[in-house]
């Protein structure tokens, strides 16, 4: 990945992941942060390796976290839509409250058969598009 984009001027950096339940489990970045505009992330801050969280502070992020009791029902896939705007899953109420609290319009959908129960949140639902 490194070496596909280095030569468009893009910095390549990787983010150690925790142990969590074990390495039989598949986990992502997603589950772990979402960015919600240029300075601002979501993350589930216990999960998060102590080198990630001090690049983005010394980098000037914003962070917001979840509400741990929301982990397990993908708190922190949250998708942006820009201009404040996010998508997130409706029974995260704590957490949807935290970014409405920080100035964001937070626009939910029901999650618990689309996404909690196949483990994929909004961010997993969207698929980029090429229009000429």
């Amino acid at each position: 990945m490194r070496d596909l984009l280095a030569p468009k001027g893009i910095e390549v950096l990787s983010a150690p992941l925790p142990h969590g339940a074990g390495p039989a489990v598949c986990l992502h970045l997603m589950s772990l942060i979402s960015l919600l505009d240029e300075q601002t992330a979501l993350v589930d801050l216990p999960w998060l390796a102590v080198e990630t969280v001090e690049l983005l502070k010394s980098r000037g992020f914003k962070l917001i976290e979840i509400a741990d009791s929301e982990r397990d029902t993908l708190a922190c896939n949250v998708l942006a839509l820009g201009q404040n705007r996010l998508l997130a899953i409706e029974e995260n109420q704590k957490t949807n409250a935290k970014l409405r609290q920080a100035g964001f319009d937070v626009r939910t959908f029901p999650g618990t058969e689309l996404c909690i129960n196949g483990g994929g949140g909004p961010t997993c639902l969207t698929r980029p598009l090429l229009r000429a």
